[in-house]
């Protein structure tokens, strides 16, 4: 099945009533996490951004904390799945302002995270791509 064209589906859903609007809303928040992980933040966060952040910065303090600190393999990986995570809330946020705050706390918790990062250099370099993302 190949997909239509965002400007089709605008089309088609201005033509549907409000009660359908909301089951087609609700159907689709059941198939993905991130469908429904989106509508809860238009829903309920986006007009308290400043709240959003802070809880997105307790997420990643939270995940810091659980990081396996054994081998550099498992920092590596959890530091690389906390990295993934930030930058969905930052897509679904969609303002340079949150990105740019959220970035900044990330590589800060990097920075500060013992094992020290200096020790592995894929991290190292990680850490440097963010701050090239932050410069731009």
């Amino acid at each position: 099945m190949k997909a239509v064209s965002a400007v089709a589906i605008k089309k088609e859903l201005q033509h549907q009533s409000q009660s359908e609007l909301i089951a087609l809303c609700l159907r689709l928040s059941r198939f993905k996490k991130e469908n429904k992980e989106l509508l809860t933040y238009l829903l309920f966060e986006s007009a308290h951004e400043d709240d959003y952040i802070q809880s997105v910065k307790t997420y990643i303090d939270d995940e810091f904390e659980t990081i396996n600190r054994d081998s550099f393999f498992y920092i590596r990986k959890s530091v690389r799945k906390i990295l993934r995570n930030v930058k969905k809330y930052v897509r679904y946020s969609q303002k340079k302002e949150t990105e740019a705050e959220l970035l900044i706390y990330f590589c800060k918790s990097l920075k500060n995270f013992s094992p020290s990062i200096k020790r592995s250099t894929q991290l190292v370099n990680l850490y440097d791509r963010q701050l090239l993302m932050l410069k731009k």
